[in-house]
């Protein structure tokens, strides 16, 4: 990775850009970037793999140009990073002000708005004005608002039996069915090639994978339960299906 030169805030983020979570965090530090690069703030990534196959550099700089991801990405393979910052899980946040002080980290999804907040004011502090700070971003999704209702998600499944171990399909077992509860259905995969899935007996869609990391695929206006039906094309290896939570149905409705 080229060297960084950080001249005000820095937002450091790990991440692993196969995992759902990870992933669903990306979009809000690529706009922080944006919105807060001019004045000062630098945002690194820092790709420490959860999965086998994103510690593989060539497999890394596809995954992330897929996902357009503008700011640098360290490669992490050996935890060494991991293991100084003390993360606890993917993605694990942190951000760092003036004379090297920690100010605001957060492990996990959301907490968005905090962090913004968080990176305001530290820019307010490095002498930005509030006339040229921007309002805070509005909420990618409403799961992400503030103080939103949530419903737990169904937990990870590994159809090869472990996260480190993918499911191939064969002749014996051409596809996965699987039930789950949850706002949205993500399945991490290695290769390239497609998935056909169907959802709750409907018809079936096809999604090309053109580069390895986590895909979504389905997206729900609330929490519910669902039957999902999975294909992978030779050459596709399927690690993990994923979940998101979602909002309850009395909250969906609400205006």
């Amino acid at each position: 990775m080229e060297r960084i030169c950080a001249r005000g805030p820095l937002l450091v983020h790990f991440v692993d850009v196969a995992h759902v979570s990870s992933v669903r965090t990306l979009a809000y530090l690529s706009a922080w970037a944006e919105r807060y690069g001019e004045l000062g703030l630098t945002v690194v990534g820092v790709n420490s793999p959860r999965f086998p196959f994103t510690a593989d550099p060539g497999k890394l700089t596809a995954a992330l140009a897929r996902l357009e991801v503008g700011f640098p990405v360290a490669v992490d393979s050996r935890y060494e990073a991991w293991r100084d910052y003390g993360c606890r899980g993917w993605p694990s946040l942190f951000l760092w002000g003036r004379g090297g002080a920690l100010r605001w980290f957060h492990f996990g999804e959301g907490e968005y708005q905090a962090t913004e907040m968080a990176i305001q004011e530290e820019l307010r502090g490095d002498r930005v004005t509030d006339e040229s700070m921007p309002e805070p971003m509005a909420p990618l999704r409403r799961s992400d608002a503030p103080g939103a209702l949530v419903v737990a998600p169904s937990e990870e499944v590994f159809p090869g039996g472990s996260i480190s171990e993918p499911w191939f399909a064969t002749d014996a077992a051409p596809g996965l069915e699987l039930e789950y509860a949850a706002g949205e259905a993500w399945a991490t995969v290695d290769g390239r090639g497609s998935l056909a899935l169907s959802l709750d007996s409907g018809e079936e869609r096809a999604i090309e994978v053109a580069a390895p990391g986590a895909y979504r695929l389905t997206s729900h206006p609330r929490h519910g339960r669902h039957q999902l039906s999975l294909r992978a094309s030779p050459g596709l290896s399927v690690y993990c299906l994923g979940f998101a939570a979602g909002i309850p149905e009395e909250a969906a409705a609400a205006p």
